[in-house]
């Protein structure tokens, strides 16, 4: 057992850098999942100057200097930022609490129309089937209810986060744009030297998190702003707000497109029934999901590490655990810095005895 443990030792843990990597991510882990919260508003700031950092370059590439394409580069963003704080986000509110308002009424009509099923298709659905769905309607009704009366009540504590956001993200994203090289500088200057394991990781990931968060922020935009224009020709309700929520759903892998596909469909139902509104409506938003999965996806992350689904959905189960909405976000960067750590880490090969060979 000695000799077993000791092989593995010299085998994996034998490069002083690849120890010195291991306790940088282990004391990283530990931060994150103590201070994920509190560092909330530094992650923003980091997503946000990752996408404009492409802009910059772009400027630097018609030789703008570095502080003039900075200011523009972080004027633009705060023109987007003030008018989706202003103009969006407001819409989706309001829409957000028409749709609590109107809750009961929607659950009304939805047993109404349960009801009518077995008259409709006495050979598919029974009477009983038809009460089991009304009682686990009423059930979730019921805790949707409770929820937005806790939520009503906690209201203080989240407006007090919004505000932090909204003061601390700005400042940190020109200060992130400006101070960049010095940053980094200042960051490297604790480490060694000599660190090619370092290097190999950070340079891959620095291009994983570029084409991920850029890719995601675009795809957000796209999916978001042809679903908002798409429901508001047709009429649907509450257009802003499942457009926004389709936005979102792009951030999460697989699950998020299955979680906002059902209010998209029962709210087109309850508007249109079982009419041809109803299957255009569907068919339409079926058509930008493909477009998005089969399109817009393999175009912006071209360069992503290949994952595959199961890790994917694993990252997003476990990350979105530690840290909430970020580990949701940041689950294929992380699944992308394991897979890159475990290729990029140094081993000796063992032989039979237990001990490395020259």
């Amino acid at each position: 057992m000695y000799k077993v443990l000791k092989g593995w030792i010299d085998q994996h843990l034998s490069d002083e850098e690849a120890v010195l990597f291991a306790a940088i991510l282990a004391l990283s882990i530990v931060i994150i999942v103590t201070m994920g919260a509190v560092l909330g508003p530094l992650f923003a700031g980091i997503v946000f100057a990752y996408v404009m950092q492409g802009l910059i370059k772009t400027l630097a590439r018609y030789q703008i200097p570095n502080a003039i394409a900075v200011t523009l580069t972080f004027l633009m963003f705060l023109g987007g930022f003030i008018g989706f704080l202003f103009l969006i986000i407001p819409r989706v509110w309001r829409q957000l609490r028409a749709l609590f308002t109107e809750l009961p009424s929607m659950v009304n009509e939805s047993q109404v129309l349960l009801e009518k099923l077995p008259e409709n298709y006495p050979t598919l659905i029974s009477q009983h089937q038809v009460d089991t769905w009304i009682e686990m309607l009423n059930s979730e009704a019921g805790d949707i209810g409770q929820w937005i009366l806790s939520f009503s009540l906690s209201q203080l504590p989240i407006v007090v986060t919004v505000v932090v956001y909204l003061l601390l993200v700005p400042i940190l994203v020109f200060f992130l744009l400006k101070d960049k090289d010095q940053l980094l500088g200042w960051f490297l200057s604790f480490l060694p030297k000599e660190r090619p394991l370092m290097n190999q990781v950070g340079a891959e990931m620095n291009l994983q998190m570029e084409n991920y968060i850029r890719g995601k922020f675009i795809e957000f935009l796209i999916a978001g702003g042809v679903s908002y224009i798409f429901f508001a020709l047709f009429g649907l309700n509450y257009a802003a707000l499942l457009a926004f929520l389709v936005g979102l759903s792009v951030i999460i892998p697989y699950l998020g497109l299955i979680a906002v596909t059902i209010p998209v469909v029962i709210i087109a139902y309850l508007q249109y029934g079982w009419s041809a509104s109803f299957f255009y409506v569907v068919l339409g938003y079926s058509l930008i999901q493909g477009t998005d999965g089969l399109v817009l996806v393999p175009l912006l992350f071209s360069e992503a590490v290949n994952l595959h689904p199961i890790a994917i959905i694993l990252a997003v189960l476990v990350f979105g655990s530690w840290w909430g909405l970020w580990g949701v976000f940041f689950a294929i960067p992380l699944a992308t810095l394991i897979k890159a750590t475990m290729t990029a880490w140094p081993s000796n090969r063992v032989d039979g005895d237990g001990v490395p060979d020259e």
